[in-house]
């Protein structure tokens, strides 16, 4: 209803680069510390990274959503898949606000993110799907980057209850936080390239 009073031109240049740029940069500042304990965590590392992931994969990825919501509802944007980039951009963005904030916080108990693990578990698992029913690969790597980040972040989760099962889940999730980061990283170049150039990456 709202496109029919608000008429605005269609647009071939979605903002998912940015939301990629945010995304795969947090993965690598966190990934880092989570697989090479580097560096140790301590209450001044603790907030570092927090301002990071509140400004970083957080931000970055809430404008990322919101515009693509909104651009999805004013007839901007038509390719159905950017509903799931919307919902995805948007729900990452607000989880990493709390992520971010915890850790500013220095809130470190694990066992109160094992039901967002397996909320964020679901919504990768949901645009893995999409992605590949829309035979859009490159996205749909993203997506199971995400599902093994979050089934690692489950283990995480166990680590007051079951040291040795949590711990090697910090471990996997850090492995996982590095390489969808660089994928990302990746996918931030391509996505740009091909918009801003024209050139024809794998994306």
């Amino acid at each position: 209803m709202l496109s029919t009073i608000v008429s605005l031109p269609t647009s071939s240049f979605p903002p998912i680069a940015l939301g990629f740029m945010g995304l795969g940069t947090g993965y690598l500042i966190y990934g880092t510390q989570e697989l090479f304990d580097f560096p140790k965590r301590n209450a001044d590392v603790d907030a570092a990274t927090g301002v990071w992931g509140i400004w970083l994969p957080g931000f970055c990825q809430f404008v990322t959503g919101v515009f693509l919501f909104l651009g999805l509802v004013f007839g901007t944007f038509t390719a159905k898949p950017l509903y799931m980039a919307a919902l995805a951009f948007s729900a990452y963005g607000i989880h990493w606000f709390a992520m971010g904030w915890n850790r500013l916080k220095g809130r470190s108990e694990p066992r109160v993110n094992f039901g967002m693990a397996i909320g964020f578990l679901a919504i990768s698992v949901l645009g893995a799907s999409v992605f590949l029913g829309a035979h859009d690969t490159p996205v749909a790597l993203v997506f199971i980057g995400l599902v093994l980040v979050y089934i690692s972040d489950v283990f995480a989760t166990l680590k007051p209850n079951l040291p040795g099962l949590g711990a090697f889940g910090e471990r996997s999730l850090g492995l996982f936080h590095l390489l969808t980061g660089i994928w990302l990283i990746y996918m931030m170049f391509g996505v740009t390239l091909d918009f801003a150039l024209g050139y024809h990456w794998w994306i």
